[in-house]
């Protein structure tokens, strides 16, 4: 299969491709003319790694992943290690971001958005501690 072809068939970009080929995630063969040639094997990489990448795991990560992927002999603890931590740092992402939506719902909340100058979002906004949510 050419680039194309494995492009349509993993979804990702061409692009994308090349990058995971030059920091080495995929190894195509090539061809006499120096054009990539996929194998099934580069395939199932791409789509595994679109599949991971989708679920937010690093480059590194994916890189371990592929890994373990490729040893019969792995310790599936090993894979849930990487995806233990992985998930960790999703639900504190999930945790910022529940943060940052209640407290903007607040400010939104105390906000009379009137003709009147005072705005208390702008006042959080611009004050010089940390200290949030002076409505």
């Amino acid at each position: 299969m050419n680039i194309g072809d494995v492009a349509n068939r993993s979804g990702l970009p061409a692009k994308t491709i090349r990058y995971y080929e030059e920091i080495g995630l995929v190894k195509p063969l090539r061809d006499t003319n120096g054009y990539r040639a996929f194998r099934e094997p580069e395939l199932h990489k791409l789509v595994f790694l679109a599949r991971a990448r989708a679920l937010g795991f690093t480059i590194e990560d994916c890189r371990a992943l592929l890994a373990l992927y490729d040893d019969e002999t792995r310790a599936s603890a090993d894979v849930k290690k990487i995806a233990n931590e992985h998930l960790t740092k999703i639900e504190a992402k999930i945790a910022d971001l529940n943060s940052m939506r209640d407290t903007l719902s607040h400010l939104v909340d105390a906000c009379a958005g009137d003709h009147r100058p005072d705005c208390p979002i702008l006042r959080n906004l611009g004050a010089t501690s940390d200290k949030s949510i002076r409505v």
